[in-house]
């Protein structure tokens, strides 16, 4: 009996190490993911950030994971979408961070949303690579949150040097109701002085706004030379319609928030002639070879097209170069977040989408002037400006 007794025990233990053996790989594989997450603006009025942003970084992801991963371990992107929406996107980095654990996000789209979860992921000491362009979001530097996307400093900028070449002195503003349009206009304001510009009118618009012409009136009435317009689509859009409708014939500056083919398709026409910085991205082909972005360029674009049949965009160049950059970020790190972040601070030179990057402690952009070039419409196409 007792024999007996002692065979089913061993019976019994060798059963469960066996289920342990054939569950202990599981668990390891488990383990041996980097997961990290994604907010972006997928769907709603902005989704033309939020869409290639997403698109891209899942191309990204799925190349690294075809070449064996990072150290041995595969990516897992879990992406939210916050439809632009600040609300939704803290909730939903609050799920990043407290449910899903994830050692790093990238996004937000919008400058808005961006400042909304940034609190969150500043607490929790978790990597943050926005794809928005508000200067608010890296200055002053918060230690766990970078940027991919071209300072609006650098942007006005632009802008400034090549109204000033062009001999125009007095300027309109028309700048959007949010954080995004907040910090164009502060830097619109700052900067004008600096290149010998007057600001003869400074006129508001909301996001959603569908008519523009009481401000393109005052504009023309303080008698403007030109009309430099911050904000994202819809709303630039339907500025420049606008100005068409009332024969408003002075130059049209537009700030690298329309910077993709969507502002040309919804302001048709009337895009004809619209000034704007953008990466290079847009005129990639146009670049001389010695441009050091033009390889990288031209392989997104190349790859971008062939997996979605569909032309490229510098926002969608905001998420590959985050990711591109946190996949170095993840090499050594063993999944410590705090790692992460102090091997994004050391990153230097990174020939990216949006430009060469070099952080540091005090500079979490890491962009100079040479990301931005300047383009005008022409011909529903993009022309590279001197």
């Amino acid at each position: 009996m007792k024999n007996r007794n002692l065979t089913m025990t061993c019976k019994a233990l060798g059963a469960i190490a066996l289920a342990a053996l054939l569950i202990a790989p599981a668990v390891g594989w488990a383990a041996e993911t980097f997961k990290i997450g994604a907010l972006f603006s997928v769907t709603g009025r902005t989704s033309f950030l939020g869409d290639p942003e997403k698109k891209s970084l899942e191309m990204v992801v799925d190349e690294i994971n075809a070449q064996g991963g990072i150290d041995g371990r595969k990516v897992e992107a879990v992406v939210y979408d916050t439809e632009g929406d600040p609300t939704k996107a803290v909730l939903a980095v609050n799920k990043l961070v407290n449910n899903d654990q994830v050692l790093a996000i990238i996004g937000p789209s919008l400058t808005p949303t961006t400042l909304a979860a940034m609190p969150v992921a500043v607490k929790a000491q978790v990597p943050l690579i926005s794809c928005a362009a508000g200067n608010k979001i890296t200055q002053p530097v918060q230690p766990y949150v970078f940027k991919t996307a071209q300072s609006d400093i650098l942007a006005v900028a632009a802008v400034y040097a090549h109204v000033q070449k062009s001999k125009l002195k007095k300027l309109g503003l028309l700048t959007v109701s949010d954080a995004f349009g907040e910090s164009g206009k502060e830097q619109l304001l700052s900067q004008a002085a600096k290149f010998g510009l007057e600001i003869v009118a400074n006129e508001n618009f909301g996001g959603s706004d569908t008519d523009m012409t009481a401000q393109l009136a005052k504009i023309r009435k303080a008698g403007a030379d030109a009309i430099v317009c911050w904000g994202v689509n819809p709303g630039p859009a339907v500025m420049v319609k606008n100005a068409k409708q009332l024969n408003l014939d002075i130059p049209i500056y537009q700030s690298h928030g329309v910077a993709s083919p969507k502002f040309i398709s919804l302001a048709g026409d009337a895009a004809e002639g619209v000034r704007l910085p953008t990466g290079k991205i847009l005129v990639a082909d146009l670049l001389p070879a010695t441009d050091p972005q033009k390889q990288v360029l031209g392989a997104y674009a190349t790859q971008y097209q062939q997996r979605y049949n569909a032309p490229v965009s510098g926002f969608g160049g905001y998420a590959y170069d985050a990711m591109k950059m946190l996949a170095q970020a993840l090499k050594g790190s063993g999944g410590d977040r705090a790692k992460i972040r102090d091997n994004l601070e050391k990153l230097q030179k990174h020939v990216g989408v949006s430009g060469v990057f070099s952080f540091s402690p005090t500079e979490h952009n890491g962009l100079g002037p040479d990301a931005f070039v300047m383009v005008e419409i022409r011909g529903g196409n993009w022309k590279l400006l001197e």
